[in-house]
């Protein structure tokens, strides 16, 4: 049964939550005096602009103006729901939540999610029992075992085995009443094309369970024991699990990672099972897939600042290491390959050389752009026809750099290297640059229904309400309200929110009088009640600014706002009155069209 939450319960859940300790599991923070501060993991940047106040238990981004309290986050970041965030910390906490039915819409958008993670813990438990104590899963014991995977690393990673046949999960499903349709939402299970029935996506598979950074499973992965194809099996893509955004061994990895900086990328599931046998243990891997700019973003904001590529060393090997480089470089994360002699992988290496051996290449892994020159001479050759494939090859990469001393490093050795004019490079990438100027300028245009994404609800910045002169005031006005609570009593019986011209501050206002801040984490509750985001976002930044109020600068502002309304009124009541007695009927026809969007925008 899901749930509805009151109000008296979010407070609760909020005064036992420490923003900083659940934003800190997915953004790298630094304390910055009474605050902390990180790179934002909403949007590229590379200087921090991201805000954590544990006194007011809210986040703000300075740079894309994302903002609210622990529950936006979530929301946000695992884009999930409002109710399973508020569930997710209230979880962490201890905290038992009320059990009552929700409206129908409500209760589908909720529970799906629920039954996933649900059904995916239940079909875990069931392929380890396979695995572990089942004579179906002997043969898949006797193949880790002589793979040289020990038992603690099979239990560290919980992994399980899918037996021969068609419909062993099938009937496990029906056993625990699971609806078929949940099952095959999440991937379990597939619909035969008879229309008679489901069969099992995974048999005769060695499983990996696929967790989140929270631990939960959101899919899973399935290798053959032997020659058969496909050698691995993945779930596809579900209400719970996006590929583009979600490692293997994230959860097991972040602590280490966080720790020393770095993070280790392999391409495999046993490639990773083998780093952290061998002590590797801030090592994750693709799924089936190429690295993502998400995956680089998420890394980069919560848990290292530099990279290391374990690709095979084989050509494809190579060639994903090619194409990843660029995704970091647009990301301002140091990368790192390592080179494996040829024909081995992570896990073969390390099997037969050791962690030692290993950590012996990571000690002589080659910098990004010493890489890629290196495999565009080994593959194209020094000759005049191979210089240019070399040049046309790493010119992206270079374009990408934005740090411009080291950009002319790169160029300068390139060229030395290529013996060829320095300036030809720099022709070539000046190119390069300029062509994914136009790509992204196009993308601004008619990527986002003709408005630039930069900027909160796709509004350019000069038309946030706080920039515009009339509004200026009246934001300055909710600015006081929040650092200095005692104003609120002044605002509501001068009846101040009257003369507010722009209708979503006037309801930011009177929500504030409504709900006078006692302290500063009251914000957070402020924050749950607004309904538009960029009202959270507009509320999350003006408590989060550090201007200081007291008795007499809060007087000072009521008076020049409610001087400067009057005087406005007046002005436009006397214009009006001077076009009425000189009979200047468009002239009224305009001043009267604006009283009334004065008194709509007060409305």
């Amino acid at each position: 049964m899901t749930i509805h939450i009151p109000e008296e319960k979010l407070a609760e859940i909020r005064n036992a939550t420490d923003i900083v300790d659940i934003i800190a599991e997915r953004v790298a923070l630094k304390k910055a005096g009474r605050d902390y501060t990180g790179l934002c993991p909403f949007h590229s940047e590379k200087t921090p602009s991201f805000t954590v106040s544990p006194t007011k238990q809210i986040f703000h981004c300075f740079g894309c103006g994302a903002g609210g309290d622990v529950f936006h986050f979530l929301m946000k970041s695992d884009g999930i729901s409002f109710p399973e965030a508020v569930q997710a910390v209230a979880r962490r906490c201890g905290i038992e939540l009320p059990a009552r039915r929700m409206r129908a819409s409500e209760e589908q958008e909720v529970s799906e999610r629920e039954q996933l993670f649900e059904i995916n813990r239940k079909v875990l438990g069931y392929y380890r029992e396979q695995l572990l104590r089942q004579p179906a899963g002997e043969t898949a014991r006797n193949y880790l075992q002589q793979r040289g995977f020990s038992q603690e690393i099979i239990k560290r990673f919980a992994l399980g085995y899918a037996p021969e046949g068609w419909d062993n999960l099938v009937r496990f499903c029906r056993k625990e009443r699971i609806p078929a349709a949940m099952a095959e939402k999440a991937g379990l299970i597939i619909a035969r094309k008879s229309k008679t029935g489901h069969y099992d996506r995974f048999r005769s598979r060695i499983i990996f369970p696929i967790a989140d950074a929270s631990r939960r499973v959101v899919g899973f992965g399935g290798r053959v024991l032997d020659d058969g194809k496909p050698k691995y099996l993945n779930s596809p893509e579900t209400p719970v699990y996006n590929k583009s955004r979600t490692l293997y061994g994230l959860q097991a990895a972040k602590e280490q990672c966080r720790q020393s900086g770095v993070v280790y990328i392999v391409e495999g599931y046993f490639d990773l099972l083998a780093m952290h046998q061998h002590g590797v243990a801030n090592s994750v891997a693709t799924l089936g897939t190429s690295l993502t700019t998400a995956h680089v973003r998420m890394l980069k904001r919560g848990y290292a600042q530099k990279a290391r590529l374990v690709f095979d060393s084989d050509a494809a090997g190579i060639k994903a290491a090619q194409r990843s480089i660029g995704l970091f470089m647009n990301e301002a994360m140091d990368v790192e390959i390592i080179v494996l002699p040829q024909g081995e992988d992570p896990d073969s290496f390390l099997f037969a050389r050791g962690g030692d051996a290993f950590m012996e290449k990571a000690a002589a892994a080659k910098d990004a752009m010493e890489f890629l020159l290196d495999a565009a001479v080994q593959e194209y050759g020094l000759s005049m026809q191979g210089k240019i494939r070399i040049v046309d090859d790493v010119k992206q990469p270079l374009a990408e750099i934005r740090d411009h001393v080291a950009r002319s490093v790169y160029v300068r050795h390139l060229a030395e290297r290529l013996d060829i004019e320095e300036q030809a490079v720099l022709e070539r990438v000046k190119t390069a640059r300029q062509d994914k100027e136009k790509r992204l300028q196009k993308g601004r245009w008619t990527g986002f229904a003709g408005k630039p994404p930069d900027s909160p609800a796709g509004n350019p910045p000069e038309d946030k309400p706080e920039n515009k002169p009339e509004t200026r005031l009246e934001t300055r006005l909710i600015a006081m309200m929040l650092h200095y609570p005692d104003a609120v009593s002044h605002v509501e019986s001068r009846d101040v929110t009257d003369y507010f011209e722009d209708k979503q501050l006037k309801e930011v206002a009177e929500l504030i009088i409504s709900h006078p801040p006692q302290q500063p984490a009251d914000v957070s509750g402020l924050l749950d009640r607004l309904q538009e985001e960029n009202q959270r976002r507009l509320v999350a930044s003006l408590a989060m600014s550090g201007e200081c109020w007291d008795e007499n600068s809060c007087e000072q502002l009521l008076q020049q706002f409610l001087t400067s309304r009057k005087r406005r009124h007046h002005s436009l009541l006397e214009q009006i009155r001077a076009a009425e007695q000189s009979n200047d009927q468009q002239r009224l026809f305009e001043l009267l069209k604006e009283k009334q969007k004065q008194v709509a925008k007060s409305e």
